[in-house]
């Protein structure tokens, strides 16, 4: 299978959404992919917004041959 655009937005990345106390904006990153970050004004907007942060991390990465990582897959802990 070749591994498309497609295929790496279809995959499950870690994202990160903290609060910038600064200005109660909000900041999110993608932790497998180094750089991945995006800023919105509210919530509504911030997922929306690393989305395309995503596709376009992913599409630069794809048109210049740089290896993109995957997310690495949680293990389940027993309680």
């Amino acid at each position: 299978m070749a591994k498309d655009l497609s295929y790496y937005l279809s995959l499950p990345y870690t994202i990160v959404v903290v609060p910038d106390s600064d200005d109660g904006d909000y900041v999110a990153w993608i932790k497998e992919l180094r750089g991945c970050v995006t800023q919105a004004e509210t919530w509504e907007e911030i997922g929306m917004m690393i989305d395309d942060a995503k596709r376009g991390w992913l599409e630069v990465a794809l048109e210049h041959g740089d290896a993109i990582p995957e997310p690495i897959p949680m293990i389940p802990v027993a309680g």
